[in-house]
């Protein structure tokens, strides 16, 4: 798992496989989602018996669980030498099952307001451990919808990142719909570009202030990646159709929610077809920042929509077991 079609072929001619068998391989871990090779029954079975002697399909159950009050669940992964730990969280709702998925184990932007960035950066992952957390969770048959948003910012992590979208949109892959998948980032301009012109999944952009000062005391990945480059970039990309774009705002009480910043924010996005999603903000130990009150929220929200900016409050979910936004750390206390 996590191989493309092109490698799956190098596989079965590995094993003196005709050239067709990589489809047959990918079928049986992409669409039947097979735990082992001797499951792949239209294989013969001395050539099963010498796949398994060079591969595994490479699915690994989660090391643990937590389960929130509102249904959400947080899972638990080893990955690499089984050091180092990454969390995915399934939300499920009354019409869709949401996946937030991790691209890194940790992450090495160190926004001030995220759990993740205080714990620092441990590893990238691989497309199989991209895509073993969307496979290996017991939900995996009803999900509806991916999101790329849990730990890890997915364009530090680009290739592996594109090799799990091809294989979750590709006929030969799970041939999901790239509406399906939305990809979040803090506009890391290299990754974002190439994603604008290779992938039709949507985009989520962490904005937080339309003020580059304040985006930079918030986010030290401002000083290298300028919201003014991010937004003209975006500028030149139409999202009138088939492919959305939407900005994460978290609002923190006396900084970013004032009527000020929601008249610039919309000023910033003007002429860019998109979504605000604004944002609870929830208490990471050490920081001083608040969450904005559910008044001043309704009011930042009214004030984006009647500029003509879309926006909406965020429901919070999973707040209780620390899988909410910017919440996930790779807690220890996970119970199997």
């Amino acid at each position: 798992m996590g191989m493309t079609l092109e490698e799956l072929k190098t596989v079965a001619s590995h094993v003196s496989l005709p050239g067709y068998a990589a489809k047959q391989l990918a079928e049986w871990l992409y669409r039947k989602k097979v735990r082992t090779i001797d499951e792949m029954t239209n294989i013969a079975a001395p050539k099963r018996a010498l796949l398994s002697e060079y591969y595994e399909t490479g699915v690994t159950p989660p090391a643990g669980s937590m389960r929130s009050a509102d249904g959400t669940v947080k899972y638990l992964f080893a990955t690499g030498d089984g050091n180092c730990f990454v969390e995915t969280v399934y939300i499920p709702s009354k019409d869709r099952s949401t996946l937030c998925v991790s691209s890194q184990a940790g992450c090495k932007m160190n926004c001030l307001f995220c759990m993740t960035g205080k714990q620092g950066f441990s590893a990238q992952l691989t497309a199989n451990e991209i895509l073993n957390q969307i496979q290996a969770i017991p939900e995996n048959d009803v999900l509806t919808n991916i999101v790329f948003m849990g730990m890890g910012e997915p364009f530090d992590n680009v290739d592996a990142l594109f090799k799990a979208l091809e294989i979750l949109t590709a006929p030969y892959g799970y041939a999901w719909s790239p509406k399906r998948i939305t990809v979040s980032t803090i506009g890391m301009i290299p990754g974002l570009k190439r994603f604008l012109e290779e992938s039709k999944c949507h985009l989520a952009v962490s904005l937080h202030s339309p003020y580059h000062e304040e985006r930079l005391s918030l986010m030290p990945a401002e000083k290298a990646y300028h919201i003014d480059s991010i937004i003209d970039l975006l500028h030149q990309y139409d999202f009138s159709h088939q492919r959305r774009v939407s900005f994460e705002y978290i609002l923190f009480e006396g900084m970013n929610d004032t009527g000020r910043h929601a008249k610039d924010l919309a000023k910033l996005l003007n002429g860019i077809t998109c979504r605000v999603n604004l944002i609870r903000f929830h208490a990471v130990p050490g920081v001083k920042l608040r969450s904005s009150s559910e008044w001043k929220m309704i009011s930042f929200r009214d004030q984006l929509n009647s500029y003509g900016i879309t926006s909406t409050i965020r429901t919070s979910r999973g707040e209780d077991i620390f899988a909410a936004c910017g919440m996930l750390s790779t807690a220890k206390n996970l119970k199997k």
